[in-house]
């Protein structure tokens, strides 16, 4: 693919764009400044620091090192899912359940992918394996951590409702059925927008990123329509998962909701 290479000045032009966001925030008393300059310059940082070490995980073209990789990733996915809503679950609760939504979704729909779609030799070639990774936790992070939210408030919310139920015999799945259903539609709810805006309203950025790169467009229309799909999967699986955990954390054997399980 025919690759043009930018420089520190192309960059340093680009950057510019953010010192405009960031004199618009003061001329505009927004205060948000600091939070845009401190942003832009992390996601340089960080940007910068992964491209390194991709390139040493590359070049070492070893199970471990990607597997590693992944797993860090995806700990950091789950984290961020468990610390978003409001209301935590207390001792660690829902960092577990977190973590069985990310690593649930993510290696079925990677695996799914690396074994039927792109087969690429070897299966767990660092190229692959961590680029799709990546590009689906972000996927898995934004469905689970709003289901989870949603789920948490809306419970908190209808407490009252909930018990009302409880106390005239209604199961305890089915006194909290709307609020699971809202959680889930609530994390679907992203990813349907992308599918729906892909295309006529927006070219998405992996294929943009192909185009830029040299290859066909039919070639990156094909990848991304592949992608997209894989991101629908597992955006449904982190909801229908995390949704579920949190759930069953709520209650007891005695079907009680458990709001003090929460802090």
């Amino acid at each position: 693919m025919n690759v043009i290479p930018l420089s520190a000045t192309d960059l340093a032009i680009a950057a510019s764009l953010v010192a405009f966001d960031a004199l618009l925030s003061v001329a505009l008393r927004l205060q948000l400044h600091r939070q845009v300059l401190w942003a832009s310059a992390r996601m340089v940082v960080q940007l910068i620091a992964v491209g390194y070490l991709l390139r040493v995980v590359f070049a070492m073209h070893h199970p471990a090192a990607t597997l590693a990789i992944v797993v860090a990733m995806a700990a950091i996915a789950a984290r961020e899912i468990a610390a978003r809503p409001e209301r935590k679950f207390k001792h660690g609760a829902g960092l577990a359940i977190s973590a069985g939504g990310v690593a649930i979704a993510t290696v079925v729909t990677v695996v799914l992918a690396l074994a039927t779609a792109i087969r690429p030799h070897p299966w767990y070639d660092a190229r692959y394996a961590i680029s799709l990774s990546g590009i689906i936790l972000g996927s898995v992070l934004n469905a689970g951590s709003l289901a989870l939210d949603s789920l948490l408030s809306g419970v908190e919310r209808e407490k009252s409702a909930i018990e009302a139920q409880l106390g005239l015999g209604v199961s305890f799945a089915s006194a909290t059925a709307p609020m699971l259903r809202t959680a889930i539609r609530r994390g679907l709810l992203p990813v349907i927008n992308q599918m729906s805006a892909a295309g006529v309203i927006t070219l998405p950025g992996i294929m943009t990123g192909q185009i830029l790169a040299g290859l066909d467009p039919v070639e990156a229309v094909k990848y991304q329509i592949l992608l997209m799909f894989l991101l629908a999967g597992a955006s449904g699986l982190s909801a229908l998962i995390i949704a579920y955990g949190a759930m069953r954390r709520l209650t007891d054997p005695r079907q009680r909701l458990r709001l003090d399980r929460l802090r």
